[in-house]
């Protein structure tokens, strides 16, 4: 298949900038058009080499990922983004999701995972979630260039608070284990706490937040129970 690549001209715009990183064309072209209609920054490409190049050289808002790419696993290719441009939120996108897969997703640090074919609104409503995301990690940032030690205390309070929630609300319990992260968007978590949260990753929980009750514990094994089965 021939390589696309498409740049748009207007890299000092104030919109939110966006990388499509996608090989089949119709879907690529499609989701431009889609996001050009919301006034978005958009560039394409159709490698994971090519999606890399242009991360050095633009700041991206936001990485959508396709995952079955001509010449490196997406998978790859978002692990190295999320450990050399963190800031940068990921969509991951595929036709082959399986919960391993947007589990990995996860941990690597997307925002969302998405199985093809979506619609139109669930891409629009997931890019303003990641984006709305991308904003308050940046005023994480900013908070913990002021006092570091509490915006630790804030995210594991909010963690536990989560955790907790889990036992006392059934709705919250059933919209965490479908929907993953999410569910957790009014709360005040990291992007990497998100994930650990919606696919019970104990290791980080103890290392990052501590020991947990047995009431805290509940919705982490039912996580892992799930994700075994």
């Amino acid at each position: 298949m021939a390589a696309l690549k498409e740049h748009s001209t207007a890299q000092n715009s104030v919109a939110p900038h966006i990388l499509i990183m996608e090989d089949d064309l119709h879907v690529a072209k499609g989701l431009k058009m889609i996001l050009d209609e919301q006034g978005y920054t958009v560039d394409l490409e159709a490698t994971g080499q090519g999606a890399m190049e242009a991360m050095g050289r633009y700041d991206y808002d936001l990485l959508m990922a396709d995952l079955r790419l001509p010449d490196i696993d997406g998978m790859q290719v978002v692990k190295q983004i999320k450990e050399t441009r963190p800031e940068t939120e990921v969509i991951v996108m595929t036709g082959y999701a399986t919960s391993s897969l947007a589990v990995n997703a996860m941990k690597l640090g997307a925002h969302d995972f998405i199985a093809k074919p979506f619609t139109e609104e669930q891409i629009k409503s997931s890019i303003t979630e990641a984006l709305h995301q991308n904003s308050l990690a940046l005023d994480q940032d900013t908070a913990s260039s002021i006092d570091p030690d509490n915006v630790i205390s804030i995210q594991k309070r909010e963690v536990l608070n989560v955790l907790n929630r889990t036992c006392e609300d059934e709705q919250f319990w059933t919209d965490l284990m479908e929907k993953g992260s999410l569910a957790l968007d009014q709360y005040t978590l990291s992007v990497e706490a998100k994930g650990a949260v919606a696919s019970g990753d104990l290791k980080w929980i103890n290392e990052n937040i501590g020991e947990l009750t047995q009431k805290q514990l509940m919705f982490v094994y039912k996580r892992l129970e799930r994700e075994a089965w």
